[in-house]
């Protein structure tokens, strides 16, 4: 992973308003929108003709997150993945994020400092600015607020509502291996627990560790659009596993769908993955969740302008509400979609 830090600062040492100026110091702009950042009482953003998207995300350790197998470097890419694939969800550009986070006493400035880069590169990367947030003490280790701005002209924004019977069901990536990566690390962690001298076994399962631990968003699906000429009639992210998702557009749209297994798109790592762990590769997709791809419907007449792309993937169709929310399995049973993927109310290990 990581070299062992050879310093270690207390937050108190700095101060709330010093530890924001180290961590920030080298914060460079990538969009002509930022007219000022961070140094004042508030950010000033200028989108002349655009509408503005905002969403926002909370990130809690133990619930979200275990620092135990999560390098804070990964978790702060991470942290801005989840939130900017909510505005690429919206068919619009993120182009900056505010973020505020309390932290216990267990965290140095350099342990903080290893999280803002991985915020920093994330930002390089997806060509994001870094506007404005807080920093706060807490008793309960750390806490992430993230806040993703976004813009779009009015005619290109795709919302959950808009499907209609007969639409096309399609996903971008492959799904799945999120999950499979998260219980990679779990069943290491549990045995690092019982035995600490033994190495992690993490071979051959680079792909879903990754998806796990450094996920990218879907940010090269607006130029897709853009050149085969099509606009979803709906679209979500998938963060919370492909069941909650399609019945979210379905419940949105009040129609039912259809989806086939044997068209969910599942990548071979993760495949040998739930081998390994005897799980069905389906449920990992329909259940587990944390992919950041995209699932969006589209009119049948635009099935021939995307049937070429291999980041697609048709899984299904939208249907009329009384026939409900179904899969049809390999064997060809019919079976009712059933979400039990991710919720933050629920207990979770």
């Amino acid at each position: 992973m990581f070299q062992e830090r050879k310093t270690s600062t207390p937050l108190e040492k700095l101060g709330e308003f010093g530890i924001i100026k180290y961590l920030t110091q080298d914060i460079n702009y990538h969009q002509f929108s930022s007219i000022i950042g961070i140094g004042d009482d508030a950010a000033v953003l200028d989108f002349k003709e655009n509408k503005i998207l905002v969403s926002t995300d909370l990130l809690i350790e133990g619930i979200h997150f275990n620092l135990a197998y999560t390098p804070l470097k990964h978790l702060g890419y991470k942290a801005v993945v989840v939130n900017i694939s909510d505005i690429y969800a919206m068919n619009a550009k993120p182009t900056q994020i505010t973020i505020s986070i309390a932290v216990s006493n267990k965290f140095s400035l350099e342990s903080l400092n290893e999280f803002y880069v991985g915020i920093k590169m994330a930002c390089k990367h997806y060509k994001i600015d870094l506007i404005g947030g807080d920093t706060s003490s807490s008793n309960f280790g750390m806490i992430i607020s993230m806040t993703a701005i976004g813009s779009a002209y009015q005619k290109d924004i795709v919302l959950r509502k808009g499907a209609a019977p007969n639409d096309l069901l399609v996903v971008s990536g492959d799904l799945g291996a999120a999950y499979l990566g998260l219980q990679i690390l779990k069943r290491e962690y549990e045995v690092f627990k019982t035995n600490p001298h033994i190495q992690p076994e993490y071979g051959g399962y680079e792909y879903v560790i990754q998806r796990q631990l450094k996920p990218e968003a879907p940010n090269k699906i607006l130029s897709i659009f853009n050149t085969v000429d099509v606009k979803p009639s709906s679209m979500i992210d998938i963060s919370d596993g492909l069941a909650s998702e399609v019945l979210q557009i379905c419940d949105m749209n009040n129609l039912g769908c259809r989806l086939f297994e044997g068209k969910l798109p599942i990548d071979p790592q993760t495949q040998l993955a739930c081998e390994d762990l005897q799980l069905n590769p389906s449920i990992a997709v329909l259940s587990g969740g944390e992919d950041y791809e995209l699932l969006f419907s589209i009119s049948l007449k635009d099935y021939e302008k995307i049937k070429y792309q291999d980041y697609f993937s048709v899984i299904g169709y939208m249907t009329y509400l009384e026939e409900g929310a179904k899969i049809i399995t390999k064997e060809g049973q019919l079976v009712s979609i059933t979400a039990q993927g991710w919720d933050a109310f629920l207990k979770h290990a």
